[in-house]
């Protein structure tokens, strides 16, 4: 279910760096997961689509480099490596809440089979 999400954060972080392939131009832009309402035992994706994010890119004064304006300005992506770890580790932790909580009833199916026997 959240391999959709995963996937736009995984995009995010590998792009982090990146720069953009003419001088002057714009860099990778930094992706958002948008989320559609779907029913629990559903089989869609609850990622509906994905959306560049507006911020403005950063910038840096590398006149070195092969991709700078003419001010020796390169822009970067706007990705916040901090935000994109944040969320990444939030995932990861809701899906070992939702994997111990499926093992969780699982053992009460079970105690209650076992009662009834």
């Amino acid at each position: 279910m959240q391999t959709g999400h995963m996937r736009v954060l995984s995009e995010n972080i590998a792009n982090a760096n990146s720069t953009a392939k003419t001088p002057g131009g714009d860099p990778y832009g930094r992706k958002i997961a948008i989320f559609n309402p779907i029913l629990p035992d559903s089989d869609e994706n609850p990622v509906g689509r994905v959306a560049r994010d507006t911020a403005e890119f950063r910038s840096v004064y590398d006149p070195s480099n092969a991709v700078a304006d003419s001010k020796g300005i390169v822009k970067l992506p706007n990705i916040d490596m901090t935000v994109e770890s944040s969320k990444l580790q939030e995932m990861i932790r809701s899906y070992e809440l939702n994997l111990n909580a499926s093992s969780s009833i699982d053992k009460v199916n079970q105690a209650t089979l076992d009662l009834l026997r």
